[in-house]
């Protein structure tokens, strides 16, 4: 097109371009630089030191009010061959890395423990950092939250206490949690892992994150795309899901419906009840020596419990808290040292629960061996346990950093499409996000895109085949959705390649925190055992 004016600067409007050449109009002033923390590391926990770190409330004014950040680490076990830190997030949202790190320390690559401190810390608004509160006392929103049925609502009267006792959640919030309601934002976590970077002396970020922390990755990357070096993402969240949903889903439906994380669970939960249906008792104590007859037992258990339910701890456990149970179960297929028994674990509280509702005798103890997550969060790390267990530290996060309906009323039809779609497990996802409905902030701190900036160096995107969280297909999301990504399929269960474990995968990471390099394209991991194979 001819341009009547050849010398005028493509989008800059005539007299906007006449007063700058005249000095009419002043630049913008630049937005001051954080400080960066000062680290004080003092021992805390067995060979881990800990400290504080001190960031800005808003980063829009990072000179105004501050907040506090707990900072964990262990240093790296041959010092003398040290490259530097690896960040590490366990997910959530709403995890505590200071509570994860030392559980899980022992399941990083040995390479990535002896050449890097490993460090994590409680995001802003979780555990030990400065809290999003909105009560004046755990008891107090413990009290509140007693009315919500266990597991999610089955009938009109249960899901209209349930709205009603998560509007007065969220009103609760908006009257007391104070100004970090509004900078609670994924893309808020990242500027403040960009300062600890700088506070440990990194040049460039070392990074690894699970799950919700993929996501956390990702933002940092999209963010600060010149200051990567290494950022592996294991179970992964697709962030275009998360941020805004695509076709207007981000209306339509919650999160996790978008993520597709109740198809991961039915996908899991067939998988689970086939290997155990072909286990011997002594391996998965729910086997009925089939897997059709498996499947058939869980239905018959599901279907007891919808119509007597059983006492267990002094829980009173519904057919709806029974299929939250086992969504949670789930996730931690293979066995972990001093954490977890894996699906066999699963498969004790199944029977623990066929045994009561056929009036035989319970296994002795008469516990719930998996840990009620009334809702399923995108963490890593089981019954990893944080100083104040509030629920809004995850959706504090989830619910101002991803839109969901906001119509209450929205969230029984979103149950309806979830159980066409994937089964007894479908309302578990459809229900988690309904607290969001009338939270009081969609912060405009959020970070919703573009996600393929490229970055400094390629980054390491891991997922296994049989997710129940997020499934395998969000990690071809991500791996798709980043400008400079190598995407590394591991055949086997559980969430999360760091608590379901492979050695394969162990070695590519160790060899890609040293020295950069990259799995072959197309490269697919084992995991070291099948469940319930030993």
């Amino acid at each position: 097109m001819w341009n009547p004016l050849p010398n005028r600067r493509r989008g800059v409007p005539l007299v906007a371009a006449l007063c700058a050449a005249l000095g009419l109009i002043t630049a913008p002033a630049a937005i001051a630089a954080p400080a960066v923390p000062a680290l004080d590391w003092q021992p805390c926990n067995n060979g881990f030191f800990c400290a504080t770190a001190t960031v800005p409330l808003d980063y829009a004014h990072p000179t105004a009010a501050t907040i506090h950040l707990a900072v964990i680490k262990h240093p790296a076990t041959d010092p003398d061959h040290r490259i530097g830190s690896v960040l590490f997030n366990p997910g959530g949202p709403g995890g505590s890395g200071v509570a994860a790190l030392p559980q899980v320390y022992g399941l990083f690559p040995p390479d990535l423990r002896a050449r890097f401190d490993l460090v994590s810390f409680d995001p802003r608004g979780i555990g030990q950092s400065t809290d999003l509160q909105c009560f004046d006392t755990i008891d107090q929103e413990q009290q509140l939250l007693s009315r919500v049925s266990g597991g999610y609502p089955t009938s009109a009267a249960q899901a209209q206490v349930w709205e009603n006792t998560w509007a007065t959640f969220d009103n609760a919030c908006a009257a007391h949690a104070g100004p970090l309601l509004a900078h609670d934002t994924t893309a808020d976590v990242a500027r403040d892992m960009d300062l600890l970077r700088q506070a440990v002396g990194d040049p460039s970020l070392n990074y690894f994150g699970g799950s919700y922390g993929t996501y956390l990755g990702a933002t940092y990357a999209n963010l600060f795309p010149s200051k990567v070096r290494a950022i592996t993402l294991d179970a992964n969240v697709d962030p275009v899901a998360w941020a805004t949903g695509t076709d207007g889903s981000a209306h339509r439906l919650g999160t996790f419906l978008r993520m597709g994380s109740d198809e991961g669970s039915e996908a899991a939960l067939t998988a689970f009840l086939d290997l155990c249906g072909r286990a011997a008792t002594g391996s998965c104590a729910f086997s009925a020596g089939s897997p059709a007859a498996t499947h058939a037992k869980y239905d018959t258990l599901l279907d007891r419990l919808a119509n007597h339910p059983v006492t267990v701890s002094g829980r009173t456990v519904t057919r709806s808290l029974a299929v939250s149970l086992t969504v949670n179960g789930l996730y931690n297929a293979l066995p972990i040292p001093n954490l977890t028994a894996g699906w066999p674990q699963l498969a004790t509280l199944l029977q623990t629960l066929w045994a009561l509702t056929d009036g035989s005798s319970a296994p002795a103890g008469n516990a719930l061996p998996v840990q009620d997550f009334t809702f399923p969060n995108l963490g890593v790390v089981p019954n990893a346990v944080t100083p104040y267990a509030g629920r809004e530290a995850q959706f504090g996060v989830l619910c101002s950093d991803s839109p969901h309906p906001r119509d209450p009323g929205q969230y029984a039809a979103q149950a309806a499409f979830a159980t066409a779609r994937s089964g007894v497990v479908g309302p578990v996802w459809a229900w988690v996000d309904e607290p969001c409905a009338q939270w009081p902030v969609l912060s405009a701190d959020r970070y919703t895109g573009p996600w393929n900036r490229p970055t400094a160096a390629p980054i390491l995107v891991i997922g296994n085949t049989v997710d129940p969280a997020t499934p395998y297909k969000d990690s071809v999301a991500m791996a798709h959705d980043l400008a400079n990504a190598r995407l590394l399929t591991v055949h086997g269960y559980g969430h999360s390649a760091l608590i379901n474990h492979s050695s394969c995968v162990d070695r590519i990471e160790d060899a890609y925190f040293v020295t950069g390099a990259l799995p072959a394209p197309g490269t697919v991991c084992q995991q070291d055992q099948a469940p319930f194979a030993g």
